[in-house]
């Protein structure tokens, strides 16, 4: 149903893909890599038998070069996800597909002294899939894939949805780019690296799949109290293992359009449930205006 949300394919002057329309399930945790590296390292074994093995093919290394996805490269990623302190992986396609899938990474050391200033801090991991997996597998497969890369992680919230996929953040890029987040409320603007180093246990907004575990959901009522205060007829919320909960809005994510009017009204609900824990960010660090910042976080609320 990709009336549901826009074809985006936004090229530099080079050809180079820099923005496409996607989908990106990502969560927050608030442990150190050593506690949770085993369970991310279960959720990137079940993304590579959803994707296929061709779906990554390449790694940074840690001076932010790309190598080849090989065995030896494998090697070399399967060696730092054992790493005893802390583990920052991106893995992604190759040419100019590579908005399509990636795996991002950041597994930190959050007793350490480099993080004593950022009390909000916590490891995290996100996961791309392009539209044409959605399309051509379902809705239900998908939810049923971030179910998946969702149970053996402990996190404190998460959120799988349509996104700007792009390695570069939106709002720094030329002309009108970064005014398509203000028109399509329900896709995700990802900055995993830079909102995981101030979350803490809030959570990033509302999603077609919301994710909530400790202590939201319990300040919540667990998730009977949550169902209860959610009215629109085709949002759901299902219980899962460890406290915790996932709010799916709807059968299919979906975009929105301001400019059609279609404001999502499940989303919005949601939003003023979760307003008291929605995350706002704390300093700003682009080009972009602090009002417009509080602008794109409140889009559901305003």
């Amino acid at each position: 149903m990709a009336e549901n949300y826009p074809r985006i394919r936004i090229h530099a002057e080079s050809g180079h893909l820099l923005v496409r329309d996607g989908l990106a399930v990502t969560f927050f945790m608030r442990h150190s890599h050593a506690e949770i590296s085993q369970g991310v390292r279960r959720s990137l074994e079940t993304y590579l038998r959803a994707t296929g093995p061709s779906a990554l093919t390449l790694y940074a290394d840690e001076e932010g070069d790309h190598q080849p996805l090989d065995d030896a490269g494998w090697e070399i990623i399967h060696d730092t996800m054992q790493l005893p302190r802390m583990a920052m992986i991106d893995l992604s396609g190759a040419g100019n597909d590579q908005q399509s899938y990636r795996f991002i990474y950041r597994g930190r050391f959050l007793e350490g002294p480099s993080l004593k200033n950022k009390p909000g801090a916590v490891s995290a991991v996100s996961f791309w899939l392009p539209t044409e997996f959605l399309e051509e597998h379902g809705p239900e497969r998908v939810r049923g894939l971030a179910m998946e890369l969702a149970s053996p992680l402990p996190f404190s919230t998460g959120y799988a949805g349509l996104s700007f996929n792009s390695a570069t953040r939106l709002e720094q890029m030329q002309g009108d780019t970064p005014k398509l987040r203000f028109r399509y409320p329900g896709m995700e603007v990802s900055d995993m690296s830079w909102v995981s180093l101030h979350i803490g246990t809030q959570v990033r907004g509302p999603s077609w799949l919301t994710f909530l575990g400790q202590p939201i959901l319990g300040e919540l009522g667990g998730a009977f109290g949550l169902r209860a205060r959610l009215r629109h007829p085709e949002t759901t919320v299902q219980e899962m293992e460890g406290d915790r909960a996932v709010v799916s809005l709807g059968p299919w994510p979906e975009a929105g359009d301001t400019e059609q009017g279609n404001v999502l009204p499940a989303y919005r609900e949601l939003a003023r449930v979760l307003e008291p824990w929605l995350y706002h960010e704390p300093k700003l660090h682009t080009v972009q205006s602090m009002e417009d910042t509080r602008r794109w976080e409140r889009r559901f609320l305003d």
